[in-house]
Formats: structure tokens, C-alpha cells, sequence
């Protein structure tokens, strides 16, 4: 794990975002940084080897999948963890009301 996906893992996982996240979870061909079950939510920390591939394709079949994406940069997680934090529950409190997500 990166330094930001511990930083944001020791944030999550218990349970303060009133979701509960697994890491490094595997869906499809893929392995997503963090995921909810319930709401089905994936959480993905992007670095600089994100922004040299086009992630689209690995969005789209996440959310063929049934599951929301929320990406953010390794600096957010830095420099705003609890921004970053507030935004993800504000965004499970919003899947599970059907109600749509805030731009980050």
C-alpha cells in the first residue's frame, strides 16, 4: 500500500463514514484500492501512474458493475484527509438516500 492508501485506510475502516470498506479488493479483472458492499462504493487513490493510463475504461466497467467510483488525488488525501473523508460519507449517505454525489 502507498502512503496515502494507508493514511486514508487508517481514516475508513473503522467504520467512520458509516460505511464498512475492504482494500484491495478484487472486482472483475480489476483490484480497486478500497471497497463497500453496502452502498456499492469504490474508493480509488490516483498517483502520477494513473494520470500516464486513461482509467476510463476500468470506471466503466466498475460502474456496469452496480458500483459508484470516487477517485482522489495521493495529494488530497495529504494535504485534506478530512475533507476527503467528509466527502466519502457525505457520498455513502447520498447512494443510499438515491440522491446525487457532490463533486469533489
Amino acid at each position: 500500500m502507498t502512503v496515502s492508501e494507508v493514511t486514508l485506510w487508517t481514516a475508513i475502516r473503522s467504520n467512520a463514514t458509516g460505511a464498512r470498506f475492504r482494500r484491495q479488493v478484487p472486482i472483475g479483472e480489476y483490484i480497486v484500492d478500497f471497497a463497500s458492499m453496502e452502498p456499492q462504493l469504490v474508493i480509488e487513490l490516483d498517483g502520477r501512474e494513473h494520470y500516464e493510463q486513461d482509467e476510463a475504461p476500468r470506471t466503466r466497467y466498475l460502474e456496469s458493475q452496480g458500483f459508484t467510483v470516487l477517485r482522489y488525488d495521493n495529494r488530497d488525501v495529504a494535504q485534506q484527509l478530512e475533507n476527503v473523508v467528509t466527502h466519502i460519507c457525505g457520498c455513502v449517505d447520498a447512494i443510499r438516500a438515491g440522491l446525487e454525489l457532490s463533486e469533489w
